[in-house]
């Protein structure tokens, strides 16, 4: 008798710890049950009849009403283990999945990667040689530069030599007919 209270006791005890809402007002199911539960209850603790028959019949129902709620706990567990199993293999699958298209998606973007870093090495080894060509170009520049002006001040000092020669030749020039005059003025 002790023994049933106990558990029922427990058995609240351990509902009250799971259930973290406000108590609200049971369901009507909720309630056959409780009903049902109580009548046993007393049936078990007050006998009607003193027949020791009856008693050993109701202990034998008793334990075997434990045994079917036993194999019914039992079923239900199994029931539970076998769609838990099934939805961590679903779970499992699903995630499994996901991993190969985010691997396919990570080598894509590796591959991407690569194709990118290739073409930059080239578009800066091509800079390179521009700037190679440019700066090899600038030289020749700078040194055609640099003998145009060797060669521009050279005419220039050639131009003065020039000048200098036309104003010399000038200058013999009225020399010479300034002494044809005088030598054919003493020849008449």
């Amino acid at each position: 008798m002790s023994s049933l209270y106990t558990r029922s006791k427990d058995y609240t005890r351990s509902r009250k710890s799971q259930s973290d809402s406000p108590p609200s007002s049971p369901s009507p199911i909720a309630k056959t049950l409780r009903h049902e539960r109580l009548s046993r209850l007393e049936a078990a603790t007050n006998p009607t009849t003193s027949d020791p028959s009856s008693y050993g019949d109701r202990a034998s129902s008793r334990s075997s009403a434990y045994t079917r709620r036993e194999n019914r706990l039992a079923s239900l567990g199994t029931r539970t283990e076998e769609e838990s199993n099934r939805d961590y293999k679903k779970l499992y699958e699903s995630a499994l999945s996901e991993n190969q298209k985010l691997k396919s998606k990570l080598q894509e973007a590796q591959l991407e990667l690569a194709d990118i870093k290739s073409k930059l090495e080239k578009a800066a080894q091509q800079k390179q040689e521009k700037t190679s060509d440019r700066s090899s170009m600038l030289e020749m520049e700078k040194r055609e530069k640099r003998a145009l002006e060797r060669k521009l001040s050279e005419m220039e000092e050639e131009m003065k030599i020039l000048t200098e020669l036309k104003s010399d030749n000038q200058r013999l020039k009225d020399e010479n007919g300034a002494l044809i005059r005088v030598i054919s003025k003493l020849s008449k």
